[in-house]
């Protein structure tokens, strides 16, 4: 059984959703990255996603699109980040590791090869934000090979119609994307989101993740309890950035990160 999975079921037992916290890798460098990295699960992170930092991130709001670039500017590399999961795995084999990015990195990596070292790593799943089902033969075979789960995105524009063709052979979980347009901007209401989730669940028997505008803890309680995660990213991130000096981080940065995900965490652990 996959980590995904098995800390989904795990949740499910416990009668509560998951709390998803996103990190940009390298942001503002290596070793804050990491530090982060490894004091999430121990903050009340289910399962972690990791951004690959890349230079034209179309799907990410300012907030997010700033960090790749700090990022960038740290010396990230998608081999990088893998040696960055590497190093987590040292000291935890069972928080479950989602790496989000572009399909250009992967492709100059080679597919093959970086599903293979994605897993060999200690990668659990993918998300891929402009790979179209229509071309996700690209990958999908061989993260099927190495183990990987390519998550898939649905936002509330997706047609019915087109729901079918995304989830039936999707794994993992599925990310709703619960506003149109980018991160970081406005938040769904418990209402679209109650009138969201029948339609997935009508399709697929895979848990949901609400993810795009969740901001506070009482919206990723909501959000974990209308559907099964709550994914946490630019709230996080623009924390982090009111921590920065010239770009830099400083003694401030790890503890007020974390100390803002323990809130979430035991917001949604309350609902």
């Amino acid at each position: 059984m996959s980590r995904i999975k098995a800390r989904f079921e795990a949740l499910k037992a416990q009668s509560r959703g998951a709390l998803i916290p996103y990190l940009q890798a390298f942001d503002p460098d290596l070793g804050t990255s990491l530090a982060l990295l490894k004091g999430m699960p121990a903050a009340g992170a289910d399962l972690i996603e990791i951004g690959v930092p890349f230079s034209d991130p179309s799907a990410d709001g300012p907030t997010i699109q700033q960090a790749a670039l700090r990022g960038l500017k740290a010396g990230a590399t998608l081999a990088g980040v893998l040696e960055m999961v590497r190093a987590f795995r040292e000291d935890d084999n069972e928080t479950p590791i989602i790496l989000m990015g572009y399909l250009n990195p992967i492709d100059s990596y080679g597919p093959a090869r970086f599903c293979t070292d994605a897993a060999e790593a200690g990668v659990d799943g993918l998300i891929i934000v402009d790979l179209p089902k229509e071309e996700s033969d690209l990958l999908a075979e061989d993260a099927k090979r190495c183990g990987l789960d390519i998550i898939q995105l649905v936002a509330p524009n997706t047609p019915d119609a087109r729901l079918p063709l995304l989830l039936d052979d999707a794994s993992g979980f599925i990310y709703y994307v619960s506003i149109t347009g980018i991160t970081g901007t406005r938040t769904a209401s418990a209402d679209e989101l109650a009138a969201a989730l029948p339609r997935l669940r009508a399709v697929s028997p895979l848990p949901v993740a609400i993810g795009f505008g969740i901001r506070t803890p009482e919206q990723a309680a909501q959000a974990a309890s209308v559907g099964d995660a709550a994914v946490v990213a630019s709230a996080l991130i623009a924390t982090l950035a009111t921590t920065l000096e010239d770009g830099k981080a400083t003694a401030t940065t790890v503890p007020k990160v974390l100390g803002q995900l323990a809130e979430i965490a035991h917001a949604v652990r309350a609902r």
